[in-house]
């Protein structure tokens, strides 16, 4: 049996999912199931998660940026939340993830 799918609306930036379209500020509108949301979840604390690490890099001079491990995950976590959105989407969704083409590249793991 197909699990059943919600509207869920999503702000990427803040890492927000609301079922209410009036709750908050969103960006996105997927229609997902309780595991996908789940999932979206589990990207979006990881990628809060990541920035928590790469503001306390920030305070060590001696550390480079461009060798900070969290700074590839919150990339990766971009990455794999856009394909997320892209594939629970809606039209309006789909059309601004493939105008700003930061899937162009990337293939879901």
């Amino acid at each position: 049996m197909e699990e059943m799918k919600h509207t869920y609306y999503v702000d990427l930036g803040s890492g927000e999912i609301s079922k209410s379209k009036d709750a908050s500020v969103w960006n996105f509108k997927i229609e997902a199931t309780d595991e996908e949301i789940t999932q979206l979840r589990q990207i979006f604390d990881s990628n809060y998660d990541a920035d928590i690490e790469g503001f306390l890099r920030a305070h060590i001079p001696a550390l480079e940026y461009h060798h900070d491990r969290s700074n590839d995950i919150s990339d990766e976590n971009l990455l794999r939340a856009y394909q997320m959105l892209y594939d629970l989407g809606d039209e309006d969704a789909k059309r601004h993830i493939d105008n700003i083409g930061i899937l162009k590249d990337f293939t879901s793991k």
